[in-house]
């Protein structure tokens, strides 16, 4: 028998045993030929190699397709879900899937199987990351995330909104400083007479300064209202008054000036001693005499910063070192904390540098302050000696025994230690001597000789600790009254 002619090709003969690999192919061209007559069966072409080609690959019923809003939440397929998947038996026979289908038993060649299973694990793949990716949709629409605002960057680094305002937190803390300490700034105008070769001269000078008593008792600068003919004082709700220098401070560069009102605003006046490096803090004053109530913040860079003014013929020392923006026509304002309390008073910025201002504490104005209210002439107190605020560095540098206090030393500014004719002359204080201490009150870098000194007044009698050829002696001194010239 030719085996490869079809069995119903033969009238009247049975079917021989079809070969083990083609079993499951006759099974398949025999289901699908019972439903046909039998004059519509055909003879296969013996020279036809193709024919494996045309039998029917397997095609599964397709199920319902499932909602692909939870595709991502399907069971994964079973093993064996593809023909090609099913592992061998001992035989070397392929056992049938284990699910039905009217192509069961049907084997295609090795090379269609590969090409179609591949097919099918991409398409498969496909409609896996779509369906996915609609049900991931999905669960981000119910959760509201498409409803959300979105924050795109612009240029320049700064933000632009998409889709809603930005609600801004107007309670921040430079704004609330800003708000309290701001209605006692006032901007201070000076006229002045010179004397040239061409004739006198009329110069104006602008600063700043802040109302601390409602009587009209206003802090400022010394070099803002010194040597000035008139001024007159601005308020920054427009009123203007006239104004009289009361006093200058001989220890720092400060100076009261008075206007003849009453209810006046007044700031709020903190402490400076406790401020921390970092601290927040914001400058308040007329800058360049044209942008008058401006505000700018910062942090505290430093403390006890010690600068030379004047063609550095004078130095301040103990100032506050700050980032917020002063220029000139600050001077004279104050510098606030967060709570708005005017910790210091701007009176410099660095030349040549940028973002490096300084404030007099206001600890060291205080005392001034309080003797102008009372109706006092402005005094500081005086002990006639120079020093050094000793720090770690000087005390490596100098092969000191102890890394606080204050050095009685020549190196402080001028020609001798010691004032011929001072309370420290009178009361025995030498060149070299280290003051640890006054009334029990500690020095160190953050309680230096000046800021302890003013807590006193000229007249008083104080004992210092003093640390001479490392031994401790106590040596009381009765406080002169600092001269204006010093």
């Amino acid at each position: 028998m030719n085996d490869d002619l079809h069995p119903d090709d033969v009238p009247g003969s049975a079917p021989e045993p079809a070969p083990a690999s083609q079993a499951s192919q006759d099974a398949v061209l025999e289901a699908s030929t019972d439903t046909l007559p039998a004059d519509d069966a055909v003879l296969a072409d013996p020279l036809d190699d193709t024919q494996p080609v045309d039998v029917p690959r397997y095609a599964p019923t397709p199920d319902p397709r499932p909602d692909a809003r939870w595709a991502w939440a399907s069971p994964p397929p079973q093993p064996g879900a593809d023909r090609w998947q099913e592992p061998e038996s001992p035989d070397g026979a392929t056992p049938p899937p284990a699910f039905a289908s009217p192509m069961a038993g049907a084997q295609a060649q090795p090379a269609a199987r590969r090409g179609a299973g591949l097919g099918s694990v991409i398409l498969a793949s496909v409609l896996s990351a779509v369906l996915a990716a609609g049900g991931t949709v999905l669960l981000l629409d119910r959760a509201g995330a498409f409803d959300a605002t979105v924050i795109a960057p612009v240029s320049g680094g700064a933000l632009a909104t998409v889709g809603a305002p930005v609600t801004i937190d107007e309670s921040s803390a430079v704004i609330d400083a800003a708000a309290r300490v701001g209605p006692a700034v006032v901007k201070i105008t000076t006229e002045s007479q010179s004397a040239d070769p061409f004739g006198n001269v009329q110069t104006e000078g602008v600063g700043s300064g802040v109302i601390y008593d409602a009587a009209g008792w206003i802090l400022t600068n010394r070099h803002v209202v010194a040597d000035a003919a008139s001024l007159v004082v601005e308020l920054k709700d427009g009123r203007q008054f006239p104004g009289t220098v009361y006093g200058i401070d001989t220890l720092t560069d400060l100076a009261i000036v008075k206007v003849d009102q009453t209810g006046l605003p007044v700031a709020p006046i903190g402490k400076s001693d406790g401020l921390k490096v970092g601290q927040l803090v914001v400058a308040v004053g007329s800058p360049l005499g044209l942008y008058s109530f401006s505000v700018t913040s910062g942090i505290v860079s430093g403390m006890g910063r010690d600068i030379a003014v004047n063609d550095n013929t004078t130095r301040i020392r103990n100032l506050i070192q700050t980032d917020a923006a002063i220029n000139p026509g600050n001077s004279g304002g104050p510098l606030a904390d967060a709570t708005g309390a005017v910790v210091g008073i701007n009176t410099a910025v660095a030349t040549d540098s940028s973002g490096i201002g300084f404030a007099i504490p206001i600890d060291i104005a205080r005392p001034i302050m309080e003797q102008a209210v009372r109706g006092e002439a402005l005094s500081r107190p005086w002990i006639g000696i120079r020093f050094l605020t000793i720090d770690l560095q000087t005390k490596n540098d100098l092969n000191l025994p102890v890394d606080n206090g204050a050095l009685v030393s020549a190196r402080g500014g001028g020609e001798t230690a010691v004032e011929g004719g001072s309370p420290a002359a009178t009361a025995g204080i030498l060149d070299g001597d280290i003051i640890r201490a006054i009334d029990g009150i500690s020095l160190d870098q953050e309680h230096p000789l000046d800021s302890v000194l003013v807590r006193f007044s000229p007249g008083e009698t104080v004992t210092l600790d003093v640390l001479r050829n490392g031994a401790p002696v106590q040596v009381s001194v009765t406080l002169g009254t600092r001269p204006t010239n010093m």
